[in-house]
């Protein structure tokens, strides 16, 4: 569940002030890129092919592209945790690299709890998915540590909890600094 702490009712209210369907809310899901000079970073690949959260899912190869940015230029791709919406997008269907030329970032944690299939109790569904996109990267996966600066201006801070190796990440950049949180909920009224 999203937006939690607000009763249902305004929440429903909210959306029908604005003419928007209270059974369906549509959330997207986006990409950070940033270009650090000699770095082009991609924070976050999203569902990918699967289909498990809705249809109008596997769009960022597609968006990339509508910007500007092959896929085959990115140097990093950074993912806060392994759940499917957030590593899905790192191979296609069919399981070939999508980035084949990107380092992938990940907490340890998350790698080895996620790809590891013999807890019964794990959601299936995530850990098969993790294992389809997480082990083609093996050999170009690298592990941050927090508080690590692991690409220049980029830094790992981890915040445990939603998942066991969940990271969040500080960017800094010219005495400017913004914060990278996977799985902050956006909706454009809520």
């Amino acid at each position: 569940g999203a937006f939690l702490g607000v009763p249902k009712e305004q929440v429903s209210q909210m959306l029908i002030n604005s003419f928007l369907d209270t059974k369906n809310v549509v959330l997207e899901q986006n990409a950070l890129v940033v270009n650090t000079g000699d770095r082009l970073v991609l924070f976050e690949t999203g569902m990918g092919a699967s289909q498990m959260f809705g249809k109008t899912t596997g769009r960022l190869v597609k968006s990339l592209l509508e910007a500007g940015i092959d896929p085959s230029r990115i140097d990093a791709v950074v993912c806060s945790h392994a759940h499917i919406d957030h590593i899905g997008g790192l191979v296609n269907a069919k399981g070939k690299k999508l980035f084949k030329n990107a380092k992938v970032y990940l907490s340890q944690a998350d790698f080895d709890f996620w790809t590891d299939e013999k807890d019964p109790k794990k959601n299936k569904d995530f850990v098969a998915h993790a294992r389809k996109n997480l082990l083609p990267y093996r050999d170009q996966m690298v592990f941050f540590k927090d508080g690590q600066e692991f690409l220049p201006g980029i830094a790992a801070i981890a915040a445990p909890g939603h998942t066991v190796g969940h990271t969040v990440f500080m960017l800094t950049s010219e005495g400017q600094q913004m914060c990278a949180i996977g799985d902050l909920t956006h909706h454009q009224v809520l």
